[in-house]
């Protein structure tokens, strides 16, 4: 990788993902270097986050929420955009570099498919994205030149195994889940659980 200070915009930015993402930014401001932020309800913080990193353009996603909120407190720097519109001129931008997908749920397939049309490297932290349209993620990054880097736990620890050997001699990765309510089960009672119960055993938000 090239020694110049990598442009970065983050969607999602006032989230866990994105606020972990700034802190990284922070102590390596010879490194990296934040062009665009992003955020759907959590203006307040934004424009804090604007303040404090200074990037050249900050998103609004939620067009009511963007309408109502009172702008006073951004910083005269950035260029405001507004809705998915504004997220996809924001990764469309020739100034940058990677995009760090971090936005929740399904609404994050708009901005990963749009830096992955624009060549965009993108390191993902959405696993919806994958999950409702990995296939064609997979062949549009590819006809696009772009490069996909998995920064979620599970998804960086395979991509971080696998580039440490061989890919060819690995025919197929297993995820297991930690076990939960169900590790006891028999095969017989876990053909009993349903839907709802499965649903509740994740110790964090999924996201809509």
């Amino acid at each position: 990788m090239s020694d110049r200070i990598r442009n970065i915009a983050i969607l999602g930015s006032t989230g866990s993902v994105g606020r972990s993402t700034l802190e990284v930014v922070a102590a390596s401001r010879e490194r990296l270097r934040v062009v665009g932020l992003t955020a759907n309800s959590r203006l307040k913080l934004l424009c804090e986050q604007a303040g404090r990193f200074r990037p050249n353009w900050i998103v609004a996603a939620n067009a009511d929420h963007a309408s109502t909120f009172d702008w006073s407190a951004k910083p005269s720097d950035p260029e405001l955009l507004v809705g998915s519109d504004g997220i996809r001129s924001l990764v469309s931008r020739p100034e940058v570099d990677v995009v760090v997908a971090a936005i929740v749920g399904s609404a994050g397939l708009t901005g990963t498919w749009a830096a992955l049309e624009a060549g965009k490297t993108v390191a993902l932290a959405n696993k919806e994205t994958l999950v409702m349209a990995g296939p064609q993620v997979m062949k549009l990054a590819n006809d696009r030149g772009a490069k996909i880097l998995p920064v979620d736990s599970e998804h960086s620890a395979v991509f971080q195994a696998m580039e440490a050997g061989r890919r060819q001699d690995v025919k197929r990765v297993i995820l297991t889940a930690s076990g939960g309510p169900f590790r006891q089960h028999s095969a017989a009672q876990l053909a009993q659980v349903s839907v709802d119960e499965a649903l509740a055993h994740p110790t964090w938000d999924m996201g809509p």
